[in-house]
């Protein structure tokens, strides 16, 4: 039996496969068979004392059952620990009851996946209300790792100008806008967003002074219907930027929403491989590579 190896469901089996380069460890694809009904079959290669599972759990439902399901297979084949590495992380936004009824998802989640799993590694999981991943998973290993080191050594090597300002929409980007900002020395702002629902926002500059005559680089943890994306791009361009490029986390949006936002006026748009998109130019395969050194090398 291998000390260490690392699983992945198939669709993200090239990016698994960079991840096991990295690691010096063997990767095994997990087969999951959908049947006519909808009930699915998982299938899992061989065990390994640890074994890593690689699952960025966007479009999550039928993911969140496989893996349940290959964790049961991992266990009964001999596996001592289960480590699941889902560089996207499904049901977090949902911390709270904005309405009588409403279920609360994240309560769900977190302890659905620590009753398989001894360790999650997420980035940049998309928390509002909850303080940190660890009242997420409680009784459990659990990391939120940054994207931004991988983000600022890619923006690095591509000779961002020094006059650049590293723009988000809202409050709660400030620490990782500040953060990126820092890692390039540029200088950085943030926005005021007003939410009327889930496609309809509003994002307002008060400092245009320290906007206007600047490209702007907007930062954000996901992008999803681009509602947040294209009234902050309208914003900026009104501030009087030069250009608007974007870079985000997790690229949720349906590729074709690509060309909307290139007519509201961004120049760009590149994302992490945190979830398989058109979009993904910035690999996470060093930030999770050094998160999960120590199962390998313990």
């Amino acid at each position: 039996m291998n000390k260490a190896a690392i699983h992945a469901l198939p669709t993200v089996i090239n990016d698994a496969e960079r991840l096991a380069s990295r690691l010096g460890v063997p990767l095994h694809p997990i087969d999951v068979h959908s049947f006519p009904d909808g009930e699915l079959r998982v299938t899992v290669g061989p065990a390994s004392a640890t074994i890593i599972v690689y699952a960025p759990l966007d479009r999550p439902n039928d993911k969140l059952l496989a893996l349940l399901f290959a964790a049961e297979a991992f266990r009964r084949e001999g596996a001592r620990r289960l480590v699941l590495t889902a560089p996207y992380l499904c049901y977090m936004r949902q911390d709270a009851a904005f309405h009588r009824g409403e279920a609360i998802n994240q309560r769900v989640i977190g302890p659905l996946l620590a009753g398989s799993f001894d360790r999650v590694i997420t980035v940049d999981a998309h928390l509002h209300r909850t303080r940190n991943i660890k009242e997420v998973f409680p009784h459990i290993e659990s990391d939120d790792l940054s994207a931004m080191p991988a983000i600022a050594d890619a923006l690095r090597a591509a000779n961002v100008p020094s006059d650049t300002i590293v723009v988000g929409p809202d409050e709660e980007s400030g620490p990782w806008v500040g953060d990126l900002a820092k890692r390039l020395r540029l200088k950085h702002a943030v926005g005021r967003k007003t939410r009327r629902d889930d496609r309809s926002v509003e994002v307002t500059f008060t400092d245009s002074g320290l906007i206007a005559g600047r490209p702007a680089l907007f930062v954000d943890d996901i992008v999803s219907s681009g509602g947040t994306l294209i009234s902050c791009t309208k914003a900026l361009i009104s501030a009087g930027v030069t250009a608007v490029d974007a870079i985000v986390t997790h690229a949720l949006f349906a590729p074709q929403m690509t060309q909307t936002f290139l007519d509201a006026g961004v120049r760009s748009i590149r994302s992490t491989t945190s979830v398989p998109h058109p979009t993904n130019a910035i690999a996470l395969d060093g930030v999770l590579a050094d998160a999960l050194r120590k199962e390998v090398d313990s």
